[in-house]
């Protein structure tokens, strides 16, 4: 079960625009992201719920979505994410937020793949305009967006050979080339 969740939980980057997420679905997901480990467990994530078509409207231009494919612009019209979630850290609990952020959006996209949804974990975001948009405090810094949305593309696992980098078919299938399994294990002992 959690391999078959795993191998769902893709980067989506296009959807179906006319499946909407409520903003209490995004904040149960959220909620499994507040169970999850935090180092020190200092717990100085926080998050802004985008549910709003006019703000992801507003956000869209703010956001790379594939590096790999250059000549991409991003998701069309009826194929935007239908929410947001700002992964946020607060500099007055802490400094450094270690790995948390990466198993909050792990488990927060876990459960958005569980409810058949899915999402993409981004960090090519213009910080300075969205924090703007999302009228947020000096001590609180993006760190991340996430786009949810129901998946209205194809994305496939196959083994590495020499390159790692993703692409696209003519059909518009999305491939993930993966190292083997042999290849990352150095040692067992």
């Amino acid at each position: 079960m959690m391999q078959d969740l795993i191998r769902k939980n893709r980067s989506y980057r296009r959807f179906d625009s006319s499946v909407k997420i409520s903003a209490e679905q995004v904040k149960a997901w959220i909620d499994l992201a507040r169970l999850s480990g935090s180092g020190r467990n200092a717990q100085p994530l926080k998050y802004v719920v985008v549910t709003d078509e006019k703000m992801c409207d507003k956000i869209f231009p703010y956001i790379g979505w594939a590096g790999y494919l250059s000549e991409w612009k991003g998701p069309e019209e009826g194929e935007r994410p239908v929410a947001y979630i700002a992964v946020l850290k607060d500099k007055k609990i802490a400094d450094n937020h270690y790995c948390d952020d990466g198993i909050a959006m792990q488990s927060i996209l876990l459960g958005a793949v569980e409810a058949g949804f899915g999402g993409c974990m981004i960090g090519s975001v213009n910080q300075r305009k969205v924090s703007i948009l999302l009228d947020l405090p000096e001590h609180i810094e993006l760190l991340w967006m996430i786009a949810l949305g129901k998946p209205a593309e194809k994305v496939v696992i196959e083994t590495a050979e020499n390159d790692i980098k993703y692409w696209r078919d003519e059909e518009g299938v999305h491939h993930v080339p993966k190292r083997p399994l042999e290849e990352i294990i150095l040692k067992t002992m």
